[in-house]
């Protein structure tokens, strides 16, 4: 179903998309792919920083194809570079149709990720 070559990074987060997550013509709102991009980033960044982080930045995306009612939305996270407080992430989403086992690029973007205190402060990135 993957090819090593197609794909970069962790797959984080697989779901499956509604009818409730798109418009009349059946095509998933890019706002719900976004925000699927946003919990594997958030999920990715915690286990790195081993707590709570915040989405600072996103940096351009663009849709090359539609997500359709059915596609599985696989979205994979790699951890591009860690600061003091930030990760920057590179983010791919890819689109297993429905009912097959074809994979398609859908959208890629790039996510900064703070670390934070328990007051909610940035906080420094633990050493690995």
């Amino acid at each position: 179903m993957r090819s090593a070559a197609a794909t970069t990074g962790e797959l984080t987060l697989r779901t499956l998309a509604m009818p409730g997550d798109a418009n009349a013509a059946g095509d998933i709102f890019g706002g719900w792919v976004m925000a699927q991009m946003d919990l594997a980033c958030g999920i990715r960044a915690a286990e790195r920083a081993r707590g709570r982080v915040v989405t600072a930045a996103v940096q351009e995306m663009a849709f090359a194809m539609p997500v359709k009612i059915g596609d599985t939305l696989c979205v994979y996270t790699d951890i591009s570079k860690v600061g003091r407080t930030s990760m920057t992430l590179a983010v791919e989403v890819w689109a297993q149709r429905y009912l097959t086992h074809t994979m398609e690029k859908v959208t890629a973007a790039t996510f900064v990720m703070v670390a934070l205190d328990d007051e909610g402060r940035p906080t420094p990135v633990p050493a690995e």
